[in-house]
């Protein structure tokens, strides 16, 4: 993806989603660019003759594997890759671009012998009304601010909408220190604990939402450690 057309493919998303597969493949300048897209919401060109912004409220979804052979840290295969080139293969996604996204979230292989276990999990269906209710949730608490939904609160709504009792800033606090996260991370913790809770039909934040929250952002601590 070039830099001309990775501004088309952004500006192309918006409203909708972006999905990256194989992450570390592309350029990482390439990858920087999207810094800037992520937090403002539009992407600015600027040519000799003329400056244009666009519209890029999207979703970004990106996948990758944890090195060049796919097995660093799977628990029955072994990886053929050394520390420098899981290291440098890691690091193309840089730790500006992995604080912009909200949830990190490591899928295992699946054992053959869970295949074969019939579970009562949700269906389909049940998951989009789940989501669909989550939403209306959000589009009523929102509606005088002209916004929809829990990425798009501000500083100031955050604070509004956010609020945690003793217990969930203690756990908030705890992590912040341990993880050594950012601001920003901060931020969209607080965004993705409303989430959880508004799927769980809950007025309030509670100390589960949070933990759950929390746990979404420290896939980056064991990859991204150096």
């Amino acid at each position: 993806m070039g830099e001309y057309q990775n501004h088309g493919e952004i500006s192309l998303a918006h409203n909708g989603v972006l999905f990256l597969d194989e992450l570390t493949e592309f350029n990482k300048n390439t990858l920087e660019l999207l810094r800037g897209p992520l937090e403002d919401k539009n992407i600015s060109i600027n040519r000799v003759n003329a400056s244009l912004t666009y519209p890029c409220n999207f979703m970004l979804i990106a996948s990758m594997n944890p090195c060049p052979c796919g097995y660093y840290g799977a628990k029955d295969k072994e990886c053929s890759c050394t520390e420098t080139q899981i290291n440098k293969y890691i690091h193309k996604i840089s730790g500006p671009l992995l604080d912009r996204i909200d949830i990190h979230v490591e899928v295992e292989a699946v054992e053959y012998k869970k295949l074969e276990i019939e579970e009562n999990s949700e269906t389909s269906e049940e998951i989009r009304k789940r989501v669909n209710k989550a939403r209306e949730i959000g589009r009523n608490r929102y509606k005088e601010y002209g916004i929809y939904s829990n990425s798009e609160l501000t500083p100031e709504l955050i604070q509004r909408y956010c609020k945690l009792g003793h217990k969930e800033k203690e756990i908030l606090k705890n992590a912040f220190e341990k993880l050594g996260l950012s601001a920003r991370a901060y931020g969209r913790i607080l965004k993705v604990a409303r989430t959880i809770a508004d799927l769980d039909e809950k007025e309030n934040i509670e100390l589960k939402h949070i933990a759950e929250a929390i746990n979404y952002r420290d896939l980056d601590r064991k990859y991204w450690r150096n």
